[in-house]
């Protein structure tokens, strides 16, 4: 992600999240993925504040090959209000110092190389989520954010329009491609019980279930079909649905997940998660539709299995009340101008 966010974006993040700057003005932030998708707009959103609300907020971004990510972004990474440390998540060494904030937001979901290694994924996800919660609470960390996944939830009933946080349903513990679910669900298991252990001492964590998402820096060849439908958009190639094109998703904007995840590492309850993500479901077929009339293509939506069923379709679609009604959270970016935006920003990222 070379190419800047739109500030219009962070400022509108900023806007919306004053309790935040101002709590923790001065604060010492560990962040592990901020390479990652989602990680990168939460870095760009502190250092938008450190640059015009003098947040001061001191960043130590857990990487790979620290390097290379400065070299490919030093807009972001060379910058002095961060420190990229180096070391794999499972067993990094750990910052020096006193830290305050730790959002724990490494995955490898967007890497089809290593998602297709089931026994990888999952030590990634559990070995890794300890060692940081180890690394955070012994070094004074007051409050932590899991971004943790709607896949904790398994297959979503059809007739189901909404899951809710309440919902029973799982990962097949029988079924290794369930990696990733089950994975999530035993890291929020182990973040919930940290916080049970660490309330005398002020450790407070909190957990984001997060569902589809879409906006600038998405991944334009990886697992996510929004990422692919707006690279062949722009192409001007056709949009290949290799299904049906009925299963229905949902998807929230990048710039409204930013504020949302900011409201729950301020203020979320400790050992509780949240559904993050929008309510407003569209079918991918929906979706392929709405990409090609946002980018202008003159190329055609081709699905290549026709329905076979008359059985509803496979639904990825949050319940967002838990949010919305203790912590004011609510979808702010309507999908066509999601589309609209994120296109814009992808043109512009591959202009030379």
């Amino acid at each position: 992600m070379g190419h800047p966010l739109p500030h219009d974006d962070l400022d509108l993040v900023l806007s919306l999240t004053p309790g935040f700057w101002s709590r923790f003005r001065g604060a010492r932030l560990f962040i592990t993925g901020g390479t990652g998708f989602i990680g990168n707009w939460l870095i760009q959103a502190i250092q938008r504040a450190n640059d015009t609300l003098d947040s001061r907020i001191e960043i130590v971004a857990l990487s790979r090959d620290p390097g290379r990510a400065q070299r490919a972004h030093p807009q972001v990474f060379a910058r002095a209000d961060i420190r990229l440390l180096g070391g794999d998540i499972t067993n990094f060494a750990p910052p020096a110092g006193q830290l305050d904030l730790c959002i724990h937001a490494a995955t490898d979901v967007a890497d089809p190389g290593k998602t297709g290694d089931a026994l990888r994924t999952f030590d990634s996800i559990v070995t890794g989520t300890r060692r940081v919660l180890d690394v955070a609470r012994a070094q004074g960390v007051s409050r932590f954010l899991l971004t943790s996944s709607g896949a904790v939830y398994g297959p979503q009933p059809p007739e189901l329009t909404h899951v809710p946080e309440t919902y029973p349903g799982a990962p097949d513990p029988l079924q290794p491609a369930a990696a990733y679910g089950n994975g999530k669900r035993a890291a929020e298991w182990l973040t919930a019980a940290y916080a049970a252990q660490g309330q005398e001492a002020g450790f407070e964590a909190t957990m984001a279930r997060i569902f589809a998402l879409v906006g600038p820096g998405i991944p334009l060849d990886g697992p996510f079909a929004a990422g692919n439908f707006i690279r062949d958009a722009l192409a001007q190639a056709p949009i290949v649905i290799q299904g049906d094109g009925r299963p229905v998703r949902s998807y929230l904007y990048m710039a409204d997940l930013s504020v949302w995840l900011l409201r729950l590492l301020e203020s979320g309850l400790s050992g509780q998660a949240y559904n993050v993500g929008s309510e407003q479901a569209v079918s991918i077929q929906e979706l392929a539709a709405q990409v090609v009339l946002a980018a202008g293509s003159p190329a055609p939506v081709e699905i290549k299995a026709p329905a076979s069923t008359t059985a509803l379709p496979p639904r990825y679609v949050p319940d967002t009340r838990k949010a919305r009604q203790s912590l004011d959270l609510r979808e702010l970016t309507p999908l066509p101008l999601a589309l609209q935006k994120t296109l814009q920003w992808s043109r512009s990222a591959m202009t030379p």
